[in-house]
């Protein structure tokens, strides 16, 4: 009977024992579990301590502190926004900034020079009456030392350029609309013989030898023929001389034949309205001067390129008339 109920407190002491152990059944039945869940986890197994037993410290869980893990010196890659800003101000302080500051300039405020640009009046090619007046007033201004003509070419924009240097606008060459208003306030209109002279250049004075009598002036220096009656001039006119070669004589002379449709028996060249005065050497009308200007010569003739003056001019001349070559 003793050992009966000492046989039955064994038993009860071995269960609380198997219960205070803490033993738990997998999912296979008859394995126990491990700490982490798996099964057979022998080492790690969790024990809760029963009556009558010492106490048992769990494992201390895993701490979120990264710093707290094994290893946990490093740090995370991403920083805090104040640990940035304070970095990226002091990387701001040791490195000049890269930014250029806008600057205003007076060409960001103005228009464009297409639109600045005054009116253009007249222009290199044009011809007109207003181009024989813009000439004869640059004439007045002392600009233009040529007879106008109503074509605006390179000697008329040259003229125009000179101009525009001497009253402080920029020198295009062209006439605009400024351009045109300093010419008017500066000069005045002019006059018919001013817009429509009888020679390219001006005419000279007469030689004291031309102030009497019926006289052909011919003026080297200005390179013009005045026909002149007691002191007065009639009529006027471009003429050219021979070359180097050839020269035209100078001094007083008279008028001794007149041939009207002459041709050169040495040259071979027609010499209409031919009034000799000296030789072979008369005044005629030149086709060659009409056409290439001064860029030509005569063999000692006095050329005269204006057919109608020299056809009026022989009409009015008398055999026995003074001729005066000077310069």
């Amino acid at each position: 009977m003793l050992r009966t109920s000492a046989l039955r407190r064994g038993l009860a002491a071995a269960a609380v024992l198997a219960v205070g152990a803490g033993c738990t059944v997998g999912p296979g039945g008859d394995r126990p579990a491990g700490a982490d869940g798996k099964p057979g986890g022998g080492a790690g197994a969790l024990v809760t301590p029963g009556p009558g037993s010492s106490s048992v410290s769990a494992p201390p869980r895993p701490s979120k502190n990264p710093a707290a893990r094994p290893g946990g010196a490093r740090t995370s890659p991403a920083a805090s926004p104040a640990a940035s800003a304070s970095a990226s101000a002091s990387a701001s302080a040791r490195e000049p900034s890269t930014r250029t500051p806008s600057a205003r300039t007076p060409s960001a405020r103005t228009a464009s020079p297409g639109a600045a640009r005054p009116r253009t009046v007249l222009a290199s090619g044009a011809t007109s009456d207003q181009v024989r007046e813009l000439q004869a007033r640059l004439r007045q201004a002392g600009h233009f030392d040529r007879t106008p003509t109503g074509y605006y070419g390179t000697l008329t924009a040259a003229a125009v350029s000179s101009f525009q240097g001497g009253r402080g606008l920029s020198r295009t060459g062209t006439t605009d609309v400024v351009t045109w208003r300093k010419l008017l306030g500066t000069t005045r209109k002019p006059t018919r013989d001013e817009l429509w002279p009888p020679t390219e250049r001006p005419v000279a004075a007469p030689d004291p030898r031309c102030l009497k009598g019926r006289v052909l002036c011919v003026s080297k220096n200005s390179r013009t023929l005045s026909w002149m009656v007691d002191g007065r001039r009639v009529s006027t006119m471009d003429v050219r001389f021979g070359s180097q070669y050839t020269p035209t004589r100078e001094g007083t002379f008279t008028v001794y034949w007149k041939s009207r449709h002459h041709v050169s028996t040495l040259y071979d060249t027609a010499m209409p309205y031919a009034m000799f005065f000296s030789g072979g050497q008369a005044v005629h009308f030149s086709a060659d001067f009409a056409a290439r200007g001064y860029s030509g010569a005569s063999h000692g003739c006095v050329n005269v390129r204006d057919e109608a003056k020299i056809a009026s001019l022989f009409a009015q001349v008398q055999t026995g008339d003074k001729v005066v070559i000077y310069w």
